[in-house]
């Protein structure tokens, strides 16, 4: 997959199907696009995503923690298949853009033959632009549009918002459900303080940025991802208040059977299973007994999954 940020000054030579959008989680709503694209490009085109790289209401002063980092979407989107990822710098030059600037300039510089956009998506200068602004324009510049209708689950449309609220609520299940794949937090294995090696249950640690949209803190069942290796394990997302100082939120995974030195490895951390709330306890060693109860659990639960 080819990454490009300089939107300003990107010329494709390939022609392209594009689709536009936040894309926060790509979620199971997004697939419909996504599958959408995969169809067209069959007819000899390359797959393109256009993107932004912070969310726009952020740039507009509204602080709106993701469900997924740009480090986060860019491997999703890489795992797709996609050929090109956009993610725009969100400048305010961007942000003043009229909408048909925008489409003319989108149409030049990707070469555009195909798009594919949600009945929801909104662009340009005080979002003046839809799909039907994208119709009204392809006969004039030669490209074709395929709007797409939400999906929706009990009524409701699947949208980043709903699920930004499950996980919020501590509805992983649903979350991971809505999303199509388990919830995750990606990042860099860092040392820690080592508390859990010196009570006999070493984890592994990553410190997501303030933005990423954590749930609530507590102990969860998961499935990291290191390299091309898969293991299962019981994580801890909070700020570890046993342990003396001021924490920042991460997340810190004991892994099931594994003895490796991993730090500085990037890794995964699939969410799959909530089993209590972060706890404060009164020493080490009233959290060392409950570590153990935790472990135990998660290694007779995983006992009852097929893999």
């Amino acid at each position: 997959m080819r990454y490009e940020r300089d939107f300003k000054h990107l010329q494709l030579q390939e022609q392209t199907v594009l689709s536009l959008g936040k894309f926060d989680g790509l979620h199971r709503g997004h697939e419909l696009l996504m599958d959408c694209v995969f169809e067209k490009a069959a007819q000899g085109l390359k797959t393109a995503v256009f993107t932004f790289d912070i969310p726009p209401k952020q740039a507009c002063g509204s602080m709106q923690k993701v469900i997924t980092t740009n480090e986060e979407k860019q491997q999703l989107f890489l795992e797709r298949g996609v050929d090109y990822l956009i993610e725009c710098p969100f400048t305010e030059e961007i942000m003043q853009m009229e909408a048909e600037t925008f489409i003319a300039q989108m149409v030049q510089r990707l070469r555009v033959k195909w798009v594919i956009a949600g009945t929801d998506f909104r662009f340009g200068h005080q979002r003046r632009g839809d799909y039907r602004m994208l119709q009204q324009h392809a006969d004039a510049y030669g490209y074709q549009v395929q709007a797409v209708p939400k999906m929706q689950h009990n009524g409701r449309d699947i949208s980043s918002t709903y699920i930004r609220e499950e996980l919020a609520a501590g509805n992983i299940a649903l979350a991971n459900e809505l999303l199509g794949y388990p919830y995750f937090i990606q990042g860099t294995i860092a040392h820690g303080r080592q508390v859990g090696r010196t009570i006999g249950f070493p984890t592994v640690n990553i410190v997501p940025p303030p933005h990423k949209l954590l749930p609530p803190f507590g102990v969860y069942l998961s499935a990291i991802q290191i390299g091309t290796k898969s293991y299962r394990g019981i994580t801890n997302i909070g700020k570890k208040p046993t342990i003396q100082g001021e924490n920042p939120p991460g997340a810190e995974t004991y892994i099931y059977d594994f003895h490796g030195d991993v730090y500085g490895k990037e890794a995964r951390v699939n969410i799959l299973h909530f089993v209590r709330p972060e706890m404060k306890f009164d020493g080490i060693e009233g959290l060392k007994a409950q570590l153990g109860k935790d472990i135990a659990f998660g290694r007779e639960f995983f006992k009852g999954c097929i893999t």
